[in-house]
Formats: C-alpha cells, sequence, structure tokens
C-alpha cells in the first residue's frame, strides 16, 4: 500500500469514528436537554466529547461548525452586528383579565366566522426573543428580537447555549428553517449565578430575564459558555419546505428535531378551557423552575391564523393572558430595624402600599447591611419592589433619577433597637447582632430552648412547645425564670397536669449540678459551640476569670480567633447578660471547677492530658461518647470531631467510620474501647 493510500485510510477511519462520536454526543444532548431523559451517564458523556476533542486535535481539517466541540472558542467581538428580520417577529396583544380573553375569542370567531376555535395554549416564559436560522439542518445565524424589525447577530454566544443544536436531528427539515424562541434561565441557576458574583464583589443581576439579557450581549463568548442559559422554542418564520399544518404538531416536529419546547403546552376547544387553563398555571406558577409572566393562546390552525393576519404590529391569531405582576414601583416611608430570634438585625423597608403579585405590600426586607450599601437604598427614594409567590418582597433597584434631595445615607443602628444592648458587625461579615443575648426579648425563646437543651443544661421535659407557653404567658423573661417556675404555674399551661409539673420541677433541679464547659455553652454566646466552651473552661478554670478577660488573652487560646474573642468580650460587656448569670449562680446552678492551666493566682499541677487533642468516634458500650468527652476533658485534653495531622489520639468503637480510616492513612494512634478504659483507670479519672 502506497503512503497515500495508508493517509487516506487512516483519514477515512477518523473521519468514521467522529461522525459517530457526533452522533452520539448529539443523541445524548437531545436526551438530556429536551426529552429530560437521559441514559448516558455523566462521566460516559465526558469520555465521548474528550475522545470527540483527541481526534479533531489530530485531525483538525475534519473539524465542522456543527461539532459538538465548537460551541466555545471564537475571538471576542468589538462590537454586534445588525440584522434584518425576513419576517417582522411581532408583538402579541395583551388581556389582563378574562373579559378581555373573551373579547379577544369573539373577535377571532367573528373574523373567521366560525363558532369553535382550537387554541394552543403555552406558558409566555420571562426571557430573551431570539430567532435561529437553520440552513440544510446547520445552525447558520441568532439574533435577538430587537425591535422586532431588527435585531443583534449573537451567533457566537448562541452556539454555546446547550439547549440549542447545532445541527438538527433526524431528516425532512426544510432547506431554510427559522425557529424562534425564549433564552432564559431557571430560578435556581440564577440565584446560584448570583450568590458566585456576589463572592467576586461584583453587581448582581436583578431578576432572570435581567440575567438572560445580559448573557446574551456578551462580546466574549467564552463568558456567555459559563452562563446557565436554556432556550424554549414557540414558533417558525421563514421555511423553504414542508412543516405540518397546524401549530401544536410544528411544535412537536421542532422537538424530534432536537429543539426544546414547552412541556406545559396543551390543545383547547374553546376560549373557557383557554381561561380554565390559565388559571391553573397561575396557580403553579410559583412552583414552576422558571419565571414565566403569562400564557400565550394561538389560533392552532395554520391557516387560519393567515387568514386573520395582522394590525399593526400585533397578529389578529393571537394573545398573551398577563400573569399578576411581580414588580412594581412604590416609595419608602422609612426603613426601621428588627431583631430576629438568633439577634441578627434585619433592616426593612416600610413602603408606600403598592399592589403587587396579588397582594398588597407594605415592607420590604433589605437582607444586611452589605445589601443596603450595594443598592445605596435611602428613606424617601423610589424604589422597584418584586414579589415572586410567598417570596417575602425585595428592594431590586433604586431609580437614582427621583431621589429627592437631602436625603441621608441609611446608618448602622448601634443600639437594638428592642432591648438597648450595643449591636455589633462581625469583620467580612454582613450580619448585624445584638449582644444582649440573655436579655433581648427578641431571643429570648431561642435563647431559653437553647439553654435548655441535651448538650446545654439538659433540663428533660423542657421542649419548644412548652418553652413557647411560658414566654407567651409572660412565666419567665429569662433562662434564670426557670428557677423560679413552681409547679402549680407550669401545670396551668396546656397538656401539663400535676405530675408532668412535678416532673419538670426535678429536671430543673437536678440540672443545676452542671460543668463549667456546659454552663457556658448554654449561655449561647454566639460562635461558642461545645469545644470552644471546653477549651474557656479548662483554659480559665472559674466563671469570674472568663467575664473579666479580654480579646488578647482569649486568642492566646488554641482556635480561638479574633472574632470568636470579640463575641465573648462583647456578651460579658453587657450588664443584662451579666446580671442573668449572677442570677443564675443564685438560683443554685454550681459545678465543680475542672482543672486548668490558668486560676486565680494558683499554681496547679499539670493535667496529665493538657495540650493533647482527642477525637471519639463510633459507639462505645461502657459509656457514652458524651460521658467519654467528659472524662478527657476532666484530664486537660481537647475534644474534637474532626481528625487532623494535630490529633494526639482517635478512640474506635464500634461501627467506626471514615474518622478511623483517616486515623490510620496519618498514622494517628487509635484506641479500642478496653485500651481507653483502663488508660482512664490508671490516670485516676472520673467524670466531672
Amino acid at each position: 500500500m502506497s503512503k497515500n493510500q495508508n493517509n487516506y485510510t487512516v483519514a477515512s477511519a477518523a473521519h468514521k469514528q467522529i461522525e459517530k462520536l457526533r452522533n452520539q454526543i448529539n443523541k445524548a444532548n437531545y436526551q438530556y436537554y429536551v426529552l429530560n431523559y437521559p441514559e448516558l451517564p455523566d462521566s460516559e458523556y465526558d469520555r465521548l466529547l474528550h475522545r470527540l476533542q483527541q481526534l479533531e486535535a489530530e485531525n483538525p481539517e475534519l473539524i465542522t461548525t456543527d461539532s459538538p466541540t465548537q460551541r466555545v472558542g471564537h475571538k471576542p467581538l468589538s462590537a454586534f452586528v445588525q440584522r434584518s428580520h425576513e419576517i417582522p417577529m411581532l408583538s402579541l396583544e395583551k388581556a389582563l383579565d378574562d373579559n378581555q380573553m373573551h373579547q379577544f375569542d369573539q373577535r377571532v370567531r367573528e373574523k373567521l366566522d366560525q363558532q369553535t376555535i382550537v387554541y394552543s395554549c403555552e406558558p409566555k416564559l420571562d426571557g430573551v426573543a431570539i430567532s435561529l436560522l437553520y440552513e440544510n439542518g446547520e445552525l447558520i445565524r441568532g439574533v435577538t428580537r430587537g425591535d422586532g424589525e431588527t435585531g443583534e447577530d449573537i451567533t457566537q454566544n448562541i452556539r454555546t447555549i446547550k439547549t440549542i443544536p447545532l445541527k438538527l436531528l433526524g431528516a425532512g427539515w426544510p432547506k431554510r428553517l427559522e425557529v424562534r424562541g425564549e433564552v432564559y434561565m431557571l430560578k435556581a441557576d440564577f440565584d446560584k449565578l448570583n450568590q458566585t458574583i456576589a463572592l467576586k464583589g461584583g453587581k448582581l443581576f436583578m431578576n432572570p430575564r435581567n440575567a438572560a439579557a445580559g448573557s446574551l450581549r456578551q462580546l466574549n463568548s467564552s463568558v456567555t459558555a459559563m452562563r446557565p442559559l436554556k432556550m424554549c422554542c414557540y414558533s417558525v418564520g421563514v421555511f423553504n419546505g414542508e412543516l405540518p399544518k397546524d401549530h401544536y404538531n410544528v411544535l412537536q416536529q421542532l422537538q424530534k428535531w432536537g429543539l426544546c419546547i414547552s412541556s406545559e403546552i396543551k390543545l383547547a376547544s374553546s376560549i373557557k378551557e383557554c381561561i380554565a387553563y390559565y388559571n391553573a398555571l397561575l396557580t403553579r406558577r410559583n412552583l414552576l423552575p422558571y419565571d414565566m409572566d403569562g400564557i400565550v393562546f394561538k389560533v392552532n390552525d395554520l391557516q387560519l391564523q393567515q387568514r386573520l393576519g395582522a394590525v399593526s404590529r400585533a397578529p389578529r391569531w393571537a394573545v398573551a393572558y398577563k400573569f399578576p405582576a411581580h414588580e412594581e414601583i412604590t416609595t419608602i416611608e422609612d426603613i426601621t430595624f428588627q431583631v430576629g430570634r438568633s439577634g441578627a438585625i434585619t433592616p426593612v423597608a416600610r413602603l408606600k402600599p403598592v399592589f403587587i403579585g396579588g397582594v398588597t405590600v407594605k415592607n420590604a426586607t433589605l437582607h444586611n447591611m452589605n445589601e443596603i450599601k450595594r443598592l445605596d437604598v435611602r428613606k424617601g427614594d423610589t424604589v422597584v419592589v418584586r414579589r415572586a409567590g410567598d417570596v417575602i418582597p425585595k428592594i431590586i433597584s433604586v431609580v437614582m433619577s427621583k431621589r429627592p434631595q437631602n436625603t441621608k445615607k441609611t446608618a448602622l443602628p448601634k443600639i437594638c433597637p428592642v432591648c438597648g444592648s450595643q449591636t455589633q458587625q462581625e469583620p467580612d461579615k454582613a450580619v448585624v447582632r445584638c449582644t444582649g443575648g440573655l436579655f433581648c426579648p427578641a431571643m429570648r425563646k431561642e435563647a431559653i430552648k437553647h439553654f435548655a437543651s441535651r448538650r446545654a443544661m439538659d433540663i428533660r421535659g423542657l421542649g419548644s412547645k412548652l418553652t413557647d407557653q411560658f414566654v407567651d404567658r409572660q412565666l419567665i423573661c429569662s433562662v434564670a425564670d426557670l428557677y423560679r417556675l413552681t409547679a402549680p404555674m407550669i401545670a396551668e399551661c396546656e397538656k401539663m397536669g400535676e405530675k408532668s409539673a412535678e416532673n419538670l420541677i426535678q429536671a430543673l433541679n437536678k440540672s443545676k449540678k452542671t460543668t463549667l464547659e456546659r454552663f457556658i455553652y448554654a449561655l449561647g454566646i454566639p460562635e461558642v459551640g461545645e469545644t470552644t466552651a471546653a477549651a474557656l473552661s479548662h483554659y480559665f478554670g472559674d466563671l469570674t476569670a472568663l467575664t473579666i478577660t479580654d480579646s488578647e488573652t482569649l486568642e492566646n487560646i488554641d482556635d480561638i480567633g479574633p472574632v470568636v474573642a470579640k463575641n465573648i468580650v462583647s456578651f460579658f460587656k453587657q450588664p443584662h447578660n451579666r446580671e442573668v448569670v449572677e442570677q443564675l449562680i443564685d438560683c443554685g446552678i454550681h459545678w465543680s471547677e475542672p482543672v486548668s492551666k490558668k486560676s486565680s493566682g494558683v499554681n496547679q499541677e499539670k493535667a496529665p492530658l493538657e495540650n493533647q487533642t482527642w477525637v471519639l468516634t463510633g459507639t462505645l458500650e461502657s459509656m457514652t461518647r458524651e460521658e467519654g468527652k467528659a472524662y478527657l476533658v476532666a484530664l486537660g485534653a481537647k475534644v474534637t470531631n474532626t481528625v487532623s495531622a494535630k490529633t494526639t489520639a482517635v478512640v474506635v468503637g464500634k461501627k467506626a467510620g471514615s474518622k478511623l480510616a483517616k486515623a490510620q492513612s496519618l498514622g494517628i494512634q487509635v484506641m479500642d474501647e478496653i485500651t481507653f478504659t483502663q488508660l482512664l483507670k490508671e490516670l485516676n479519672s472520673s467524670p466531672p
């Protein structure tokens, strides 16, 4: 065989492999994006695409514009080229109520002199209208609707959207086929995109439609390729060849050729059925994964559409029945601050009442001070408010051109509007919190529930509903009031008889004997969990030393950084908090002083396990993990939930999992329960 013949054979084989791979990938894309029923796992799809990329790199002369590998890679444009639409992309007549729908139907029937009309019904997606031109089944051009007569050529960006086939599937498509549809973004994808942009400090998009439009108008197609855009077809424009004779079946044929259509398309044989369809979709509107602003109804028969024609810039054969608006403009009458159950202080805009999405809106959340800064929203501003279903209304932009003179920037409150305690904003965080954790009425219920929880004071029988009753009936105002309750007071609450009341009193009395670390954890100081509470207990040895410490001292303790140190100092600086702590001690709460590195001027012998970090995993038989932790802490050890290179030893019970494997991989000492209990005996340890 000659060299030329050998090259031809190799090229021919590569060509066949490439064609086979393209067909497999196109089929997989169709199943995934159009049918929503993928057969190939992602890993296999990735292997096919990688193999195709390899073959095309080895045979660049075989690369074609419709290859799945060619969705990205064009050079950035300097500007978009203007393109005229061969057939104008008309607007739609709008209906705002059932009466206007009946009027539309009456005009259609009178014009056609027919008693009954079949309509197609489909969601009106809130996106960006575009036109796709296919020639011989290959995508040639993508253009925005623009003004209906002329749009922008966005072909490079369109080619990056995976729901748009670069080559139509099957056969029988017209030689020239213009497909029209809506480019949009799913709600969940929009939220993720804005989160990513926020992390980079960029300007957020107002809504999914705004995000889709901004993504399509990127001069660099590689940016568009990173955006989660989708496309749904709703009609055809120019075509040279045969198509079905009615709109519904045209869309079904487009789907067979690889294009996405709405799964909600239905046919209605009367305007009454159209209105029923509208109401059904309106009910489900907020459950659907995409935004839609209404329903489009079209005369289904294409010949009847031609007979009806168009008037001005709208066809006579279609109408868009609009949903109630999600967005409206109003003014901010005031900006106030409310305190949540966790102490987070949230700014709220008090609005001039405005009707949005079927309800009157008077308030809108501003989330946090970072959001206020981003929007630069002020009292007196004219704003755009968005409400989607049950979601709390949100201000999405300020109409700067309507801002009154002499407005003042919205300032962070230095004092809690509920209890008067100081507020605190953590570095690099947007949340501002009240520091009156044990006193602030806004946090009262959550503070009590945390205080009574199993890992804190472990007050058995004091559940969430009973706590709510105590607070609502004004029986308690702080955690200290728990210990002033009497059995008759408790018995008056719902579902609480004399026996239940006595049991709770016993549980309260039992909880008075605790440990210092449990007590510290029970106070609910922000960012102070069980591990930090144990470290504080071990370091200071008594509560008084902790209450008068400073941030510099706290930062000397392992795993306590400046944020946690500041939270601890701020908590004990508040007179309200100190008063409640003193009341708890007066009520009889006590503990044995743990072995500590530091005490009030008294030198103590070094604890046996001081400066060691231990982890307990699996199920222990002779004790609970909590009891095992208490033994270790009493010996001076720090107990964590994570195995790392700093871990001293891992105690392993039954059904130990990934922590055991990680300890073995790091060469950390692993100790079974028998060895662990023997060690405790040798060290004469007993639980605190």
